[in-house]
């Protein structure tokens, strides 16, 4: 929630790389977008911008998903951001970004718990970074870091198609053997 936060610059160097190799990209910036808190069951506040982000979720095929490690966990940002999609990220490629101290290792655990949950596929592996050891004014100061961003970004693009395009052939199709069989309209 940081204005210039290194969660959100690991997502613009993602999204740039994604774009060189092909991707169409848009930015949800949960800072800018101040998604009121989500509630269940009919009680959810729908403002412009849920409309936006609801838009967005539908549209795109693959996710980066990026948090700051906060005492071990997400952010609550992040969480709520999650908690109001189930069915959305059904049969779309995740991968996952943390700013950490230390390696993120539960943070993107947790993302990527969420998105099992809602029948998402995570890439295995993810990239954390530490703030300002990994970024200067300029940008990625470390040339690993800058590499997985681009491998992360790349993977994205590559499986993040090859998992949707099968997953609407399946949902086109009438196989009762695969998990969108859930998906059909009856």
């Amino acid at each position: 929630m940081r204005e210039g936060s290194h969660s959100a610059r690991a997502v613009g160097v993602v999204l740039e790389a994604a774009r060189e190799y092909g991707a169409e990209t848009r930015l949800v910036d949960l800072r800018a977008l101040d998604l009121p808190m989500y509630r269940p069951r009919g009680a959810a506040i729908v403002t412009e911008n849920v409309l936006l982000v609801n838009e967005s979720v539908i549209w795109a095929d693959a996710f980066v998903l990026a948090s700051p490690d906060y005492h071990g966990s997400l952010s609550g940002a992040m969480k709520n951001f999650l908690d109001y999609y189930w069915t959305e990220f059904a049969g779309k490629a995740f991968g996952y970004l943390c700013a950490s101290h230390e390696k993120g290792l539960t943070v993107m655990d947790q993302m990527r718990t969420v998105v099992r949950q809602c029948y998402g596929w995570s890439l295995p592996y993810g990239v954390s970074f530490h703030g300002d050891q990994d970024f200067d004014a300029a940008g990625v100061k470390n040339d690993m870091i800058a590499r997985r961003l681009r491998m992360l970004a790349r993977d994205l693009v590559v499986y993040g198609t090859i998992i949707r395009e099968q997953f609407l052939r399946d949902l086109e199709g009438d196989a009762p053997d695969t998990f969108v069989a859930r998906y059909r309209k009856q």
